[in-house]
């Protein structure tokens, strides 16, 4: 049971997911997540072209996913 003064971890993932990536449409690079986030998705896709199993864009994905759900759950 968490109390007042302890956040929420979990519950609302889904809107500051939401929250989080209109911030980073409408600011852009100036955002402080948007360049994890391509970073990771960049690194997905080196990773998605070496890897046998796994295609690039499918590695760019897994790799932006990976990194924008770090900036949201540390």
């Amino acid at each position: 049971m968490t109390g007042p003064e302890e956040p929420r971890r979990g519950e609302d993932i889904v809107e500051d997911a939401r929250a989080e990536i209109a911030a980073m449409a409408k600011e852009g690079l100036r955002h402080p997540s948007t360049k994890p986030v391509l970073t990771g998705a960049a690194a997905g896709a080196v990773a998605g072209a070496l890897l046998p199993v796994v295609s690039l864009p499918l590695g760019l994905i897994i790799g932006a996913g990976f990194m924008f759900y770090k900036r949201l759950r540390p």
